[in-house]
């Protein structure tokens, strides 16, 4: 899905919330000129193109690619993408992506200050407007996608607070930053900078003014390009599929889940009577129902058809809660791999279902 896949629970954090105000929507670039197919914004045409990109190898070698791979107009891109900024700050927080040091050695409420950051009273009645407000879509891509309305509903609030965070740096500066000048990853991000300009081509958005988070995410679910190319619809039927509509936004969010294996009407995880502190726990760890039970565990409700799960474990403060994770479970960790993520998503949803009488 998006690059939130590969980030850490705190990067996550940031690019979440210290965004205040939502990207401008991309229609807003509909009205710019068209060159060769391709919009440029006509405040930076004719103005002289001396960006941080204007002179590097990276981009020289990018450009005649997309040329020759895609049909791009060679001086149009290269003017595109002399006016993309090195965000420093970028690369400050793609760096932070270290790997995780040692567990604690105990209990220490990890898991309640993640969920805080999510579930409140005032998100969750956020919620309930959002859902209210888009019933209808919520219903078809129900009955299109078999996803239920509170797993899009969680998804997209915990990505971007039902569109009020959906992030303010402009995409072109942050992939143009990671493609050109972040060895680490630039392989990836040169691919996503590949499909954003194919995307803007092809939808008719200017790509200078499109905006995102620090890692090139877009709206409402915050699909990386990659995920845009592979997933998103056009919900709504008005011939442009664009992440920043709420409507075309759930589609593309079902239509993820669809795809990665989610499982209609299945329940996703249930809680576990008993300690299990022998076993490796995790989303990505199965075990037999009957190796889970040998270790203390007993499931606190049906889970249905299937004999295997994964061991969750959530740090309560005190003390540690098991759970057992099913394939839906998994499927959420599809769009970011944690755990903690996972379970915010489901958990956020479902108090949005239970406070609209669901």
């Amino acid at each position: 899905m998006r690059y939130s896949a590969l980030l850490s629970p705190l990067v996550l954090l940031l690019s979440a919330c210290s965004h205040d105000a939502a990207a401008p929507a991309p229609s807003s670039a509909t009205a710019s000129p068209v060159k060769g197919g391709f919009l440029l914004d006509p405040q930076h045409t004719g103005q002289p193109l001396q960006g941080d990109f204007a002179f590097n190898d990276n981009t020289a070698r990018f450009v005649d690619r997309m040329v020759r791979e895609h049909g791009f107009d060679k001086q149009q891109l290269h003017d595109v993408l002399a006016q993309a900024r090195r965000l420093d700050w970028v690369i400050r927080l793609m760096d932070k992506q270290a790997p995780v040091g040692r567990p604690a050695a105990g209990p220490n409420g990890a898991w309640i200050r993640y969920r805080s950051q999510f579930i409140t009273q005032d998100n969750v009645q956020n919620g309930v407007a959002f859902w209210d407000q888009y019933q209808d879509a919520l219903e078809r891509a129900y009955e299109r996608y078999g996803v239920a309305p509170e797993v899009i509903v969680g998804i997209i609030g915990v990505e971007t607070r039902w569109g009020r965070v959906m992030g303010k740096t402009r995409i072109i500066d942050a992939l143009s930053t990671l493609a050109f000048d972040y060895p680490r990853r630039a392989k990836f991000f040169e691919s996503e900078l590949e499909v954003f300009l194919l995307m803007s081509r092809s939808e008719g958005y200017d790509p200078l003014d499109l905006k995102g988070s620090f890692a090139g995410a877009m709206g409402y679910g915050q699909f990386m390009p990659s995920s845009f190319k592979s997933y998103a619809v056009d919900f709504n039927a008005d011939g442009h599929t664009n992440l920043w509509d709420p409507v075309d936004a759930i589609g593309s969010v079902a239509h993820y889940f669809q795809a990665h294996g989610w499982q209609h009407g299945d329940a996703v995880a249930v809680p576990a009577q008993g300690q299990a502190p022998g076993l490796e726990n995790g989303f990505a760890t199965r075990y037999s129902l009957a190796t889970l039970s040998a270790a203390g565990l007993q499931p606190t409700a049906s889970l249905g058809r299937y004999r295997e799960a994964s061991l969750l474990r959530l740090d309560m403060g005190n003390s540690y809660q098991y759970w057992y994770g099913l394939p839906n479970f998994y499927a959420i960790t599809r769009y970011n791999h944690s755990t903690h993520y996972a379970m915010a998503v489901w958990q956020l949803g479902e108090s949005v279902k239970q406070a609209r009488g669901g």
